[in-house]
This record gives C-alpha cells, sequence and structure tokens, in this order.
C-alpha cells in the first residue's frame, strides 16, 4: 500500500516549499545589505548572508535590476499579507491600522537607494510604482474602512491620501539622525481618532 504524502507529486512539493524557502532567504539578505549599504551592495556579501553561492544569486536574478525588483515585490508583498493578519489579530480595527503603518514606514525608510533605482531610466523598474499602488492601496482602504466601522477613526480619509501623507513625513528620515519620521506618523494618526 502507498504512504499518503510519498511519491513524486509529494517530492515535487517538498521541493518547491524549499526553493520557496530558500528564495525568500535570499531576498531578505538583499533587502538587509541594500539597508546596510544601498542597492549597490556586493552580491557576494549578499550570498554569503543568505548561505548561497554567487552562482545561484545569478541564476535566480541574473541582472542586479532583476534583484532590486524581486526585493522590493518581495516587501510589499509582505506589507500585503501583514495587513488582513493584523485585523484578525488585533484588539481593535485602529491598533491593526497603527501597527501596519509601522510596518509602512520601515518600508519606506528602509529601502535606501531604492528610490533612486525606481526613478531610473531602466526599462526593469517602470511598472513597480503602479505594482506598489494596486497592491498596497487596497490593504490600507480595508484597515481605514475597518477602523471607520469600529467608531475609532475619522471616515474623511482616504487610503493613497493617508499613504502620500506617511511617504511626505518619511522623505529625508534617512539623512537627518534629528528628524523622528516614525514620531510625526504617530502625530498623523492621533489626528485621525474620533474623541
Amino acid at each position: 500500500m502507498t504512504e499518503i504524502g510519498s511519491g513524486p507529486a509529494s517530492s515535487a512539493r517538498r521541493k518547491r516549499a524549499d526553493a520557496r524557502r530558500n528564495e525568500e532567504t535570499l531576498l531578505e539578505a538583499a533587502a538587509a545589505a541594500f539597508v546596510a549599504s544601498g542597492v549597490d551592495a556586493p552580491v557576494r556579501d549578499i550570498a554569503a548572508k543568505a548561505g548561497v553561492g554567487v552562482a545561484t544569486i545569478y541564476r535566480h536574478f541574473p541582472t542586479r535590476a532583476d534583484l532590486v525588483v524581486a526585493v522590493y515585490r518581495h516587501q510589499v508583498e509582505a506589507c500585503v499579507e501583514a495587513g488582513p493578519a493584523l485585523l484578525a489579530s488585533g484588539d481593535s480595527a485602529h491598533g491593526a491600522l497603527a501597527r501596519w503603518i509601522d510596518l509602512f514606514v520601515d518600508f519606506l525608510v528602509t529601502k535606501h537607494g531604492l528610490a533612486e533605482a525606481l526613478q531610473s531610466d531602466d526599462a526593469t523598474f517602470a511598472t513597480l510604482h503602479d505594482y506598489f499602488l494596486d497592491r498596497l492601496v487596497p490593504v490600507c482602504a480595508e484597515l481605514l474602512d475597518a477602523a471607520v466601522r469600529a467608531g475609532e477613526i475619522r471616515p474623511d480619509i482616504e487610503a493613497l491620501e493617508l499613504m502620500r501623507g506617511v511617504g511626505n513625513l518619511c522623505i529625508g528620515a534617512d539623512r537627518d539622525p534629528r528628524y523622528d519620521a516614525r514620531r510625526m506618523v504617530e502625530v498623523l494618526l492621533a489626528g485621525l481618532r474620533l474623541q
């Protein structure tokens, strides 16, 4: 009798899961290297941090632009997945919104060099801004709507407005150690609360 979960299909699923974990480890290592050294971080440093060879990185991401795009998309998807999870596990919708905005701030202030890369003439980056908006605005809107329905925040703010406001408060946060973008975002979120 054949054991359930054994055989070629099970082996293929396990391999795909391992490959996904390996790629995630590689993307997280690249993201950490980008934070520490910018998007021009040496590939050998990324490979060492991920515990893989340089050839493995180039096999998955033939160009630096491919790696930058993959890291950016990976970070966007982490924010997308966090929204519903925070809403489901939080004690309040406003608390879930605040924690999600905190993750969004982390994403914005730790993408050293990524903004410049995204504004370059490289066609690889052309659709990333739309991707960012298409994926994150609905998540922010869901969190805002939940907080409005719970009677925790005022109803007159749109997701894109809030995200732009947060983004504007984060500009220059990496260049001035006296400026605390996270504190200013807290002030903005406090302004949404109903008294």
